[in-house]
């Protein structure tokens, strides 16, 4: 399961917007620095409206969805890096999810007191990475120790390795994450063993106040996208509060209350899918009576890949899979029409999944 890490400075709506997220009131969310002291957890399932369509041809009421686990970790203080605060607690709980949600504070209320006293998205997002920075820098200083020794030795994979130190330690020099050092794919598998916090992908996500959701892009959120360009990376405004309100409406009443603010969808949902498409993610279906249910793998994954997903026998006995894409199974109207109309494959080992393909699989173990 993907596991999302939410992290910020203190008072910037993290927890309210965990909260949204696992649409429950479980993450203490006060007027105080560090309200969220560990870690608060949900899973949380990802929005596709494909869905309901696809049970209903396969005649069956249950339906699963993919699901995201998201962590909301105590807020950061400068000299986290250095233990201070809650920064040790802080940057285990980073190291251990795969995509890092960075939530920056683009709203001004006075009865919320912010950490540094004033607003200011840039400089909170400085604060934040140069943390991680520091803490990988470390690291790599501590690992450089240990492989210079190897290195003296004639250590062919020490040098390789001593050589992706110095790319890392420039980069850290010059206050970049480590996932913009320039490594190679190769280079980023050999540094895999250091776990740096800075080469897992961020996602940036401006918290504006409800009323600055529809309209002209605000200087705060302007910011927010700017460094996110510039580390090529997504950024989703949304409003925490906001969200966190819809919980207590009606679904119905949800929507009618963001069509009158001109907005079209919750920024929840697009948080889900950006983190879907940072991480490079994508799903498949199986439709039967006893479910619909939507399966998580990687781009690019082949059919025995994502026969594993559901068990480790469907890939060890993988003899081929039954394939048809969303679209063409719902203008069918029913699995035994897509097959009559050639619109059902037979896929070998070699098949590489795509979004939204409906699968079966044959295997024999």
């Amino acid at each position: 399961m993907l596991r999302a890490g939410i992290v910020g400075l203190p008072n910037v709506g993290k927890s309210t917007l965990f909260n949204a997220l696992t649409a429950t009131r479980g993450a203490e969310s006060a007027n105080y620095p560090f309200s969220t002291t560990g870690v608060n957890v949900g899973v949380v399932n990802v929005p596709d409206s494909r869905l309901p369509p696809l049970a209903k041809i396969a005649k069956t009421n249950k339906i699963v969805y993919a699901t995201v686990e998201f962590v909301d970790i105590a807020g950061l203080a400068r000299g986290a890096s250095r233990g201070e605060g809650l920064g040790n607690q802080f940057l285990h709980h980073v190291r251990e999810t795969e995509v890092i949600i960075h939530v920056v504070r683009c709203f001004e209320d006075d009865n919320v007191v912010h950490v540094e006293e004033t607003i200011d998205p840039h400089r909170d997002i400085e604060t934040l990475n140069l943390e991680l920075v520091l803490a990988d820098l470390a690291t790599v200083e501590k690992r450089r120790e240990r492989t210079t020794k190897a290195v003296k030795t004639g250590d062919k994979a020490a040098k390789e390795e001593i050589e992706i130190l110095d790319k890392l330690q420039a980069a850290f020099d010059d206050g970049k994450p480590a996932r913009l050092a320039g490594l190679t794919e190769d280079e980023k598998a050999k540094a895999y063993h250091l776990f740096l916090l800075t080469m897992k992908p961020m996602i940036y996500v401006a918290n504006v106040a409800e009323s600055d959701l529809a309209g002209a892009e605000t200087e705060y959120i302007r910011q927010v996208r700017e460094h996110a360009e510039s580390e090529g990376a997504d950024y989703v405004v949304i409003s925490a509060q906001l969200e966190a309100d819809l919980i207590d409406l009606e679904p119905e009443e949800g929507r009618q209350y963001l069509e009158s603010l001109g907005v079209t969808e919750t920024g929840l949902g697009k948080l889900i899918r950006s983190a879907y498409h940072t991480l490079g993610l994508i799903s498949y279906f199986t439709a039967g009576e006893k479910e619909a249910r939507a399966w998580t793998v990687r781009k690019g994954a082949k059919a025995p890949e994502a026969a594993s997903v559901i068990h480790s026998d469907l890939e060890r006995g993988f003899i081929r899979a039954e394939v048809t894409a969303y679209d063409d199974l719902i203008a069918a109207g029913s699995q035994a029409a897509a097959k009559e109309k050639g619109k059902m494959r037979l896929e070998g080992k070699e098949y590489v999944v795509s979004d939204g393909d409906v699968m079966l699989f044959r295997f024999n173990v």
